[in-house]
Parts: structure tokens; sequence; C-alpha cells
């Protein structure tokens, strides 16, 4: 089935347009049973009433895994924002008050941020076996809330059509705490530009009353798991600087 050219690569699958839907088409890397995984999390989002892209099917193409959903017309609020930079605040601002409302979500049918967590640090080659259980530790003792968690939370991941803001990519999704969730955002924004992720974690602040010290508690949580996923585009020394803080 020749579905096009692809409009958007990620680090574990390609989207396409093809007939008016979005067709998602993992890697061949990918362990079988990861796009039902990844559906069930975004059907998930859906029933709790957010603005999430309906899911159409899940099913195999030329032996790939595919998720076909609805596909919402409109650019991401990344792209605006790179359009016209002095909305800076603008968008910002519109995207913490979306994420405070995922945030007032209570989870229960999802993922446990804290296994999910878990599953990331335990293989991550990059941490020595002193780390990993004192991160571990650091993961047990903290405390952990059943939040509706998107997990990778950005600007290029909100659509705005003309009727309202869609959050697409809940692959990352767990049921967990708030402060994590942000500093995941901040630590995503902070590797493209510092002046962005401190007007996120100022906005976020301002708006949730929770401290910058209560977020930044869970950064070397958040920065090992990053680890494991990999991406290209980032560093891991700088994750490894921040993971150091545990000790």
């Amino acid at each position: 089935m020749n579905l096009g050219t692809p409009v958007a690569s990620g680090n574990t699958a390609k989207v396409y347009l093809y007939e008016n839907k979005i067709y998602k088409v993992f890697n061949d890397s990918l362990p079988v049973g990861e796009s039902q995984k990844e559906a069930k999390k975004q059907q998930y989002a859906h029933s709790c009433g957010l603005p999430v892209p309906k899911i159409v099917d899940v099913t195999t193409i030329d032996g790939k895994q595919v998720i076909i959903m609805e596909h919402i017309k409109g650019r991401t609020l990344g792209d605006l924002l790179t359009d016209n930079m002095e909305k800076a605040e603008y968008y910002m601002g519109m995207s913490v008050d979306i994420q405070m409302g995922i945030h007032q979500i209570k989870a229960h049918s999802i993922e446990p941020m804290s296994e999910k967590l878990r599953r990331q640090i335990e293989p991550a080659s990059e941490l020595d076996q002193e780390l990993k259980p004192a991160l571990i530790k650091k993961l047990e003792s903290m405390t952990v809330e059943e939040t509706l968690c998107h997990g990778d939370f950005h600007l290029y991941n909100l659509i705005l059509s003309e009727e309202r803001v869609s959050i697409i990519d809940w692959v990352d999704s767990s049921a967990g705490d708030r402060r994590a969730d942000v500093y995941r955002t901040y630590l995503l924004y902070s590797q493209v530009s510092e002046e962005l992720a401190d007007m996120y974690l100022r906005f976020y602040c301002a708006k949730s009353g929770l401290s910058k010290d209560e977020i930044l508690e869970w950064a070397p949580i958040i920065a090992a798991a990053r680890l494991s996923e990999k991406v290209s585009s980032e560093n891991p020394n700088r994750l490894l600087e921040i993971v150091y803080q545990v000790r």
C-alpha cells in the first residue's frame, strides 16, 4: 500500500496523511503490540473528554504496525511560534493552561508513571551500577499521584484548528505526578532554548501554585529515563550532569 510521502518522522514511527486520515506507521524495531498500547492510551485520553484525535483503526499494513486516526486540520503551536516569536508568551501561556487541564484529570485505567520510569531507567547503559539503585530508591521515595500526565507535552504536540487546540502523541502518557510531567516538558524545551524553558516553568509555577524546587526534585529521575530513549538530537552528557544530582 502506497501512503505517499511522510508528513512527519519520529524516533519510533513515520506519519502519513492519506485520504484525509492520519496513518502512524511504526518502525520494525518496535515490539509487537506497541500500536495497540499507544492506541489504548490515546483512546483513554479521548474518553476523559480531552480534545484528542479519534482512533479509527489499529491494523497492520505490509507487515508494519499502524494506527489510523482522525486528521486534525491546523498548525502546531510550535510552528506558529516559530513564525512569530513576539507571541511566545501568548502561545506558551495557552499551552500551560491546556497542560494544567490535563493534570486536573484523575487517571486510573492507564500505565502508572512509577512503573514506566523504572522500566526506562533500568536498561539505560549510561548509568553505572551505583546510580541506578540510587535513582530507583529516589523514585520509590517520591509521592506519586494518579494524575493524567501526557509525558511528551510541548508546543509541537498541540494543533490549533479553527475550533480548538487538539493534543496529539499520547504514547508516553501515564498516571502519575504532575511535577514530573512539568519537569519533562521543561527538559525538552531546555534542549533547544533555555529562554523558552524558563518562560514555561515560570508560567506553570505562577498559574499552578507549584514551586520551582518542587518540580526540580524530579530532575534526576526524568533525565535518567530520557537517556533510554536514545534520541539522536539529545546530548547524553547533558542528561548525565542532571542525573548526578541524585548523589
